[in-house]
């Protein structure tokens, strides 16, 4: 752990990032599991920390999707069950599907979304799934963003940091290899080049119909055999091939 600071009445406490960094690292191990309460207390008496220092890294972690939050309720490691996932990825493909389509029609500096899609091709290269799974996150919020509809990337940033969360603690838990998301990479390319082409309905199409097709198997697909995976995707993604030029 990082050192610590002194507050002005002498006490020694944690710093806020350090407890979070640990509190992270459970959740990624599966000490803490998906939908297990965060007791402030009990971490506080295991780390030899307040709670209100327990309740700091837990505001960390909510923001980055890791924990959610109810009003008086305990914190709980985010969960996500399959209906969950392909609503979400539903809803994923009609919001990014106009972010993409907006995006394009204004010709948009796409540098971005390149810089996350090269970071995530030397993550795969590195076998590095945190990393990775960062940089995929950065390229959906980067899309959304690029909409320049603020009720669009508002709705971005209470959606995509959780289930990106959730994703990486299932991928990471099950023991993926961040080569199994190379099969993604020639869409991302696609994606890019139908913002700089100004293709709006074109890349608008591609994402909703990508997004529709694999909403069914991919809570599944985080832990399958790379075989299974590029089956799968294969059979789930027509628009690759109807929209290939």
């Amino acid at each position: 752990m990082r050192k610590t600071k002194r507050s002005e009445n002498g006490d020694v406490i944690l710093l806020k990032h350090t407890l979070a960094e640990r509190l992270r690292a459970e959740i990624v191990k599966g000490v803490l599991r998906p939908g297990e309460k965060i007791v402030e207390g009990v971490w506080g008496r295991s780390l030899g920390v307040s709670q209100g220092s327990i309740r700091e890294a837990i505001n960390i972690l909510a923001k980055e999707g890791f924990v959610t939050k109810a009003l008086g309720r305990s914190a709980r490691v985010v969960s996500l069950n399959a209906d969950d996932v392909k609503h979400i990825y539903q809803l994923r493909g009609a919001m990014e599907g106009l972010a993409a389509r907006l995006a394009a029609e204004r010709g948009c500096d796409t540098s971005k979304l390149e810089q996350a899609l090269k970071t995530m091709r030397h993550s795969a290269e590195k076998d590095d799934v945190a990393v990775l799974l960062d940089a995929n996150l950065a390229f959906h919020l980067e899309l959304c963003r690029l909409s320049e509809n603020p009720y669009l990337i508002d709705q971005s940033y209470r959606i995509l940091p959780p289930f990106f969360a959730f994703v990486r603690i299932r991928a990471i838990v099950s023991g993926q290899s961040a080569s199994l998301w190379s099969k993604d990479f020639p869409a991302y390319r696609r994606i890019i080049d139908f913002i700089k082409e100004r293709d709006g309905d074109i890349v608008e199409q591609y994402i909703h119909k990508t997004m529709v097709g694999i909403a069914a198997t991919a809570y599944d697909s985080w832990e399958r055999k790379p075989a299974a995976l590029k089956s799968d995707y294969e059979r789930l993604h027509p628009v690759q091939r109807i929209l290939k030029r």
